[in-house]
């Protein structure tokens, strides 16, 4: 029996992951400040330990002992960022760096004949990419992060690479795309557009969309997004690695906002918007390489998975 940490699993994909690691026999471990994920989350037989990713010595401890790390926790909210700048990238690129040196520190203090660094698959994002030229974007896409949250996944990416090449800790960066599913957040102002539109509209209130609501996005399933994580662990390459986590498949927000309301047997109300400033018109990733080196295949449907949303909506 293996143990797992996993860093903001009391979070929306970080309390997915510890289910489905539970549900295969591994011991998991939670470190999360409760900060933005819930302490009901978490799974009864998880140990939560309440703490800062960012404080090296909480990072230390709660790392020691186990066979890897899932690293999710993270400020994920571009306005934040905009506004707190110094304060998300303690935990955002900071948090990552604690991460790293931890896993490095319970690697050399478990050096024995067979032992192995302790692996560390982490949370990247499509936002490294900011404005792409083309669609689909591919892991070698030029990155040009347009926010202080991009620009704080690309330095975990950067510092991935140094904790491998300088310090021997594998990892697996995850590029994840426009993840959604239950119990992400509807409430909160940080919230992705699909649990917004489908508290709202299954309440029967009206949505916002802005601009021409025609921009797109590769909505990715947090269940698929469960799997890739998992195999990123399972299957992680020799040399430090980013993968795409998305479908390849484009929605528009106002084909999002008519399928929900078709689910719910209600027309949305808009409230129709001016454009956002500096808001990306298309976002679409290319699964090719999580499809090839991971073996895995970003399969639920639009539909399904905005019912399972829908569903888990009190």
């Amino acid at each position: 029996m293996r143990t797992f940490l996993v860093t903001g699993g009391a979070g929306f994909i970080g309390s997915h992951l510890c289910e489905a690691l539970l549900a295969r026999g591994d011991r998991v471990r939670v470190l999360d400040d409760l900060s933005t994920g819930k302490r009901a989350n978490v799974p009864p037989r998880a140990e939560l330990i309440v703490g800062d990713v960012a404080d090296a010595a909480s990072v230390r401890d709660a790392i020691a002992g186990t066979d890897g790390c899932f690293h999710l926790a993270a400020v994920a909210s571009v306005e934040k960022g905009n506004r707190d700048w110094l304060g998300t990238h303690r935990t955002n690129l900071t948090g990552a760096i604690a991460v790293f040196d931890a896993a490095r520190t319970a690697s050399a203090a478990a050096a024995r004949p067979g032992s192995v660094p302790v692996p560390v698959v982490y949370a990247s994002s499509a936002a490294v990419y900011g404005d792409p030229a083309t669609v689909p974007i591919d892991e070698s896409a030029p990155v040009r992060p347009l926010s202080a949250y991009g620009a704080d996944k690309l330095g975990c990416e950067l510092h991935a690479r140094v904790g491998a090449v300088v310090h021997g800790v594998p990892s697996v960066g995850m590029r994840f795309f426009n993840v959604y599913g239950p119990r992400q957040d509807p409430a909160s102002p940080y919230s992705g557009v699909i649990s917004i539109f489908c508290d709202r509209i299954k309440a029967r209130q009206p949505i916002r969309i802005f601009g021409d609501g025609r921009q797109t996005r590769d909505f990715v399933y947090v269940g698929d997004v469960v799997r890739a994580l998992v195999a990123a662990m399972e299957r992680r390459p020799a040399e430090p690695s980013v993968f795409n986590v998305c479908t390849g498949r484009e929605t528009s927000v106002l084909d999002l906002a008519r399928t929900v309301g078709e689910l719910c047997g209600v027309a949305p109300e808009i409230e129709w918007c001016p454009p956002r400033s500096g808001e990306i018109r298309t976002s679409l990733g290319s699964p090719s390489a999580m499809n090839r080196h991971l073996g895995v295949v970003a399969e639920t449907p639009l539909p399904d998975g905005l019912r399972a949303t829908l569903a888990a909506l009190s």
